[in-house]
C-alpha cells in the first residue's frame, strides 16, 4: 500500500505541483484548500504525512490546524510550508510537534527529501504501536521461577530510568521480549522502539543504518536515508547482537554515545538525538574484550545495567506455563485446537537440553499443533527434538561409547573443581574464575550432581 499524504495550501498551483511530484515518487495524495477542509479529510483518509500552510486563507491558520491534529493524534507527522514564517511561528510550530518548516518556494527535492524522513519516522511509530499491542500475548514474558522473577524486578528497577541496558543470555532465551518490556514501562512508551539486528546487516551497511546516509555518499546511495538513531529520536534503540558489529561501527557507536549526535554518512553536519540505547548480545563480551575483538569503552558504556538471561534448561520450573502458553499461541496462529500435553510428555520436554531455548520449544510446540489433535504423546515429540536427553540422575550401566551429553557434563565438573580447587573452595572466586556468577554457578553445580559439601567452600 502506498504511504498517503495529505497537501493543505490554498495556492492552486501549488497544490497541483506538490500533488504530481509526490504521486510520480509513489504516494497516494490528496490535497485540500483549506485548514477546515483537512480537519475533515484528515480523519477520513488517515494520512500518514500532512504538508500543512503556514497561511491559509480563510478559516483557521496552519498553526490552529496543527494544534487540533496533534491534539487528536500526536504521531501525526505534520510538514510546515510557509514563504513569510518568522522566527516565532517556527519556534510555535516545532513545540507544538512539527516535524519540519519547509520555506517557499520549494524544491522538488526538500519536498521530497522531507516527506520521505517523515513517512520513515511514522513507518517507525506504527511499529512501534503494533509491538506495544503484541505485548499483550505474543511478546509475554512468561514465568514465575526464580530467574524470571528476578529479571521482572530489574526490568521494574530500570525502565523509568534513562539508563542503558546490556542484555545477555544464549539465543533464543527471550532478549528482544526483555527490551520490548523496559521500553513498554518507560517514560518512552509513547515514543518509537526502534530495532537493529547487527548480525543481519551486511558490513558495508551497518553505518548507513544507524547513522543514516547523504545522497551520493557511496555507490548505490541514489537519496539521502535516515538512521536509526534520528529515526528512534525521543524513544528506544534496540541493537541486537551488538557484539557482530565491526571496530569502525563500533568507534561510530562509541562516539554517538558520548556526544549524542550522530553525522550521517558523507554528511558534515551533527544531528542531536535523544535515544536510549538497550543492546543485547549472545556473545561473553568481557571475553570478547579481552581478545581485542570489542572495545573495552563501548562496553563498560553499553554495560550500565546488566540483565543476563539463563537458558531453558536452567528454569525448567517454567516449562509447563510455557507450555501452555504457548500450545494457545500456536493453536491461535494456526486455527487449530489446543492440544495437551501430559506428564509424560512434560517429563521427555524437561529431560532435553533445549539448545535453542524458548524458541526451540515455540517451534515444536507449533509442529505438534500443525501436525495433529487430541493429546500429545511422547513418541510424537521424540523425532522432534534436536538432540540427546540428558543424562539421568539415577545410575545406569556403562556404554562403550559416552553419549554427548555425558561427555559434556563430565567436562564441566572437571572444569568447575579445578577452578574450586584454584580458588582455594570459595565460591565466589571460582565463579570469577569461570566468567560466571556466583548463583548461575550453583545452578550448574545442583544440575550436575555435584553437592555444596564437595566444594569445602570458606569465605
Amino acid at each position: 500500500m502506498s504511504p498517503r499524504v495529505l497537501i493543505v495550501d490554498d495556492e492552486t498551483n501549488l497544490r497541483r505541483m506538490l500533488q504530481a511530484l509526490l504521486e510520480d515518487a509513489g504516494h497516494d495524495v490528496r490535497a485540500v484548500a483549506s485548514g477546515a477542509e483537512a480537519l475533515t479529510e484528515v480523519p477520513a483518509f488517515s494520512p500518514e504525512a500532512v504538508l500543512l500552510d503556514l497561511v491559509i486563507g480563510d478559516g483557521p491558520d496552519g498553526l490552529t490546524v496543527l494544534e487540533q491534529l496533534k491534539a487528536t493524534d500526536p504521531d501525526l507527522v505534520v510538514i510546515m510550508m510557509s514563504g513569510r514564517a518568522t522566527l516565532a511561528d517556527a519556534v510555535r510550530a516545532t513545540r507544538l510537534g512539527a516535524f519540519q518548516f519547509l520555506e517557499k518556494p520549494l524544491s522538488p527535492e526538500s519536498v521530497l527529501t522531507t516527506t520521505r524522513a517523515g513517512l520513515e519516522l511514522a513507518a517507525a511509530r506504527a511499529e512501534a504501536k503494533a509491538l506495544r499491542a503484541a505485548l499483550t500475548h505474543d511478546y509475554e514474558m512468561v514465568g514465575d521461577g526464580p530467574a524470571m522473577s528476578a529479571v521482572r524486578q530489574f526490568i521494574a528497577q530500570v525502565a523509568p530510568t534513562a539508563s542503558r541496558v546490556l542484555i545477555t543470555g544464549e539465543s533464543g532465551t527471550g532478549k528482544e521480549l526483555v527490551a520490548r518490556g523496559i521500553h513498554a514501562e518507560s517514560p518512552r512508551a509513547l515514543r518509537p522502539l526502534v530495532s537493529l539486528n547487527c548480525a543481519a546487516v551486511p558490513r558495508e551497511l551497518v553505518e548507513s543504518e544507524l547513522f543514516g546516509h547523504e545522497k551520493g555518499a557511496f555507490t548505490g546511495a541514489v537519496q539521502r536515508r535516515v538512521g536509526k538513531f534520528e529515526l528512534a529520536h525521543g524513544g528506544t534503540l534496540f541493537l541486537d547482537e551488538v557484539g557482530e558489529l565491526e571496530p569502525a561501527a563500533q568507534a561510530k557507536l562509541l562516539r554517538v554515545l558520548e556526544t549524542g549526535a550522530v553525522e550521517r554518512v558523507g554528511g558534515s553536519a551533527a544531528r542531536t538525538v535523544d535515544v536510549r540505547v538497550v543492546a543485547a548480545t549472545n556473545k561473553h563480551l568481557e571475553r570478547e574484550v579481552q581478545v581485542g575483538r570489542f572495545r573495552a569503552d563501548l562496553f563498560f558504556r553499553l554495560n550500565v545495567f546488566p540483565i543476563h538471561l539463563v537458558p531453558l534448561r536452567e528454569r525448567l520450573e517454567d516449562l509447563p506455563v510455557l507450555v501452555e502458553h504457548l500450545t494457545a499461541r500456536a493453536a491461535a496462529r494456526c486455527n487449530r485446537h489446543t492440544r495437551s500435553l501430559g506428564d509424560a510428555a512434560l517429563d521427555r520436554l524437561r529431560a532435553h537440553t533445549w539448545p535453542g531455548n524458548i524458541r526451540e520449544l515455540a517451534n515444536l510446540i507449533e509442529r505438534l499443533t500443525i501436525l495433529g489433535d487430541g493429546p500429545v504423546s511422547v513418541a510424537e515429540i521424540e523425532p522432534m527434538l534436536a538432540g540427546p536427553p540428558r543424562a539421568p540422575t539415577t545410575p545406569r550401566a556403562e556404554s562403550a561409547t559416552p553419549s554427548l551429553s555425558d561427555a559434556l557434563a563430565h567436562y564441566e565438573r572437571r572444569l568447575i573443581r579445578e577452578a574450586l580447587d584454584a580458588a582455594g573452595g570459595n565460591l565466589a572466586e571460582a565463579a570469577r574464575r569461570l566468567s560466571t556468577d556466583r548463583a548461575n554457578l550453583n545452578r550448574r553445580m545442583r544440575r550436575l550432581g555435584m553437592s555444596r559439601n564437595d566444594t569445602n567452600e570458606s569465605e
